[in-house]
């Protein structure tokens, strides 16, 4: 198994939303979900128009877990499902392939892949970036590991830590701030 990394640098992030906004809407949409939302891309896959247009809450049982998960829709991506949705059949897969069927996890990896790429990142990249990411993120905005351990439904703190690379991050901090 493949461990992929958080994208750690904000203007990282910002540099990557602009080649996908660029690229394609559902791309970038794609993206912001992924990292606003900390859902595995199978449950973003997963997502139909009707459980985003005009909502306040995205409400779902995770597919992984089989675990029912509800969280409110942020400011960033309310206005974003408003626009994507338009015209929309309320049944149909929120994230549709070029050939108007449910997008497959392979042509997500892709996109999240090249954009890393044409945005300059060298680490380790795959569709679990983006949840890695809103946690990385998020951990360092409200530094809360027991509400994002119940958010990604782990065990322990240390296995949320560890997940997020915050461990590695201590590990190396210590390191470089001990000289004898």
């Amino acid at each position: 198994m493949n461990i992929v990394e958080p994208i750690r640098k904000k203007c990282d992030l910002k540099r990557i939303e602009n080649i996908l906004k660029k690229q394609s809407f559902r791309d970038w949409l794609l993206f912001t979900v992924g990292t606003n939302c900390g859902l595995r891309i199978s449950d973003i896959l997963n997502l139909d128009v009707s459980d985003v247009r005009n909502k306040d809450y995205i409400c779902i049982t995770e597919k992984k877990t089989g675990k029912y998960k509800r969280f409110p829709i942020n400011s960033k991506l309310k206005p974003m499902f408003a626009k994507f949705t338009i015209g929309r059949k309320a049944e149909e897969p929120l994230f549709l392939s070029a050939f108007n069927n449910k997008m497959e996890r392979t042509q997500c990896y892709r996109i999240v892949h090249n954009a890393c790429r044409k945005a300059g990142l060298d680490c380790r990249i795959g569709t679990h970036t983006l949840r890695k990411t809103f946690g990385y993120h998020h951990y360092q905005k409200f530094k809360d590991v027991a509400v994002l351990q119940k958010i990604f439904n782990h065990c322990s703190p240390q296995v949320t830590l560890r997940y997020i690379g915050i461990d590695q991050d201590m590990i190396d901090a210590s390191y470089n701030n001990f000289v004898l």
